[in-house]
């Protein structure tokens, strides 16, 4: 017997009562022991040998919360198709008290159903699709910031200045006090890297080794809670500066690029294609985070409790591992939930847009996609057969790439229903190298 009944506190929670006949638990519960007792070892007994009674007994209790938990499931599992819900998480299931069948375990299901999908108009929404050439002046940047990456210093007796590297020993003070972080030794920046506050780079300007200085810092209003519009007088030893020297963009510098030739053409062109996929997935990127957002917006629809607080705690155990990984003590670590829930929300409005559209318009991933997408990433690695190959073996990695096949495929679904303008956009911005 079963019985669904709608709920008020949410108009996507369902109740759903499921009966157990009590004769026919009774029966699996002895056909259960008896297969038991054909091979349960008991001291004194040979295997086989061990009587009902006793098996019943040791082994009583277990197999009949066993069995009753997956008739429940059965039953729900049967009521679920033949009312058509699609559930969403895992159902909570209750004794029913008071029930008045005597002949039947009655059980009250709580649960979930996905929500009906609303999808408004989208021919009202508009996409920029930045336009970007890669030029040589691109070229050059990005290979005069490899040569950076790659510089080499040297010690030297004049004052700092812009790209030297600063080794210095500071000590931060506010009101007098010392405060966490506010102190360092042999602390090591780059002036012009941004590591540092910008007025802080720009009183070790002109410094040379030896020297000592002290100046105010204000934090800005945006810095740690702690600190953010305080002023803090600082202490700086310098007690080394050393410039870059940058190799030259030769043949041993394109081998230290993978280029085993030392071809220098070869590896001006090399790095074009990187920049060159580098742009057309920085493209792809802002089409997608316009489209997903138009697609919530125009969307409506309740999203399932259960999948929120799935999502949440998903979040909570990812920061936590995180934490951990980064060596910072997180036994006994509650996040607050609050700190996941604007997030949480957005993942699983989106997961479920994507997955009602995929499904309403055969948008699933085809093998030739997925294909394509893991030959296009393996093409950075030095040996894309072998990665191509790695990501095959790897039913995780797999689901993932599939995941964004259909999440792409969504895309171009909505490009072709929204209004799509094409914008001229220069490289180091579409990039977030443009200097203000």
């Amino acid at each position: 017997m079963q019985q669904a009944v709608e709920t008020k506190p949410s108009p996507l929670e369902r109740q759903l009562k499921v009966a157990v006949p009590v004769a026919a638990l009774e029966a699996d519960i002895a056909d259960r022991i008896k297969k038991l007792a054909r091979t349960v070892k008991m001291q004194g007994f040979r295997p086989g040998k061990v009587p009902i009674k006793m098996v019943e007994r040791h082994y009583g209790f277990q197999v009949r919360q066993e069995a009753l938990s997956e008739s429940v499931q059965r039953g729900f599992a049967e009521a679920v198709r033949t009312q058509n819900f699609r559930v969403a998480g895992m159902p909570r299931f209750e004794p029913v008290e008071g029930g008045t069948d005597t002949e039947a375990f009655e059980f009250q299901a709580v649960f979930e159903v996905y929500p009906e999908i609303t999808m408004g108009d989208l021919a009202g929404r508009q996409v920029t699709r930045p336009v970007t050439e890669v030029t040589e002046k691109d070229v050059d940047a990005t290979i005069e910031t490899l040569r950076k990456q790659r510089a080499k210093y040297e010690p030297v007796t004049r004052g700092a200045a812009d790209a030297d590297l600063v080794n210095i020993d500071f000590e931060g003070k506010v009101d007098g006090a010392p405060f966490e972080g506010g102190k360092g030794e042999n602390f090591t920046v780059v002036l012009g890297e941004g590591r540092m506050l910008p007025a802080f780079e720009a009183a070790l300007m002109g410094l040379a080794g030896g020297e000592t200085k002290t100046f105010p810092i204000v934090f800005p209003e945006d810095y740690v809670e702690h600190l953010k519009g305080k002023t803090a007088e600082f202490t700086v030893k310098v007690n080394q500066v050393a410039e870059p020297k940058l190799p030259v963009v030769d043949a041993e510098f394109a081998r230290t690029l993978g280029v085993e030739d030392g071809d220098v053409a070869r590896m001006r062109e090399e790095i074009r294609q990187n920049i060159e996929r580098e742009v057309k997935k920085r493209v792809q990127t802002r089409v997608k985070d316009q489209v997903m957002s138009g697609l919530i917006e125009s969307a409506t629809f309740e999203v399932p409790r259960v999948l929120l607080d799935s999502e949440v705690a998903r979040m909570h155990d990812a920061a936590v591992a995180d934490l951990k990984q980064r060596g910072m003590t997180t036994e006994n670590m509650q996040l607050p939930a609050d700190l996941f829930a604007d997030r949480a929300r957005q993942r699983v409005t989106l997961g479920l847009l994507v997955a009602d559209i995929v499904r309403r318009n055969d948008l699933a991933a085809r093998p030739e996609q997925v294909r394509k997408v893991i030959e296009e990433h393996a093409e950075s690695f030095e040996q894309p057969a072998e990665m191509v190959r790695w990501f095959y073996g790897q039913p995780e990695r797999m689901a993932e790439v599939e995941a964004l096949v259909m999440e792409d495929n969504v895309v171009e679904w909505s490009l072709g229903r929204m209004k799509v303008e094409d914008r001229q956009m220069p490289f180091d911005e579409l990039m977030g190298t443009k200097k203000a």
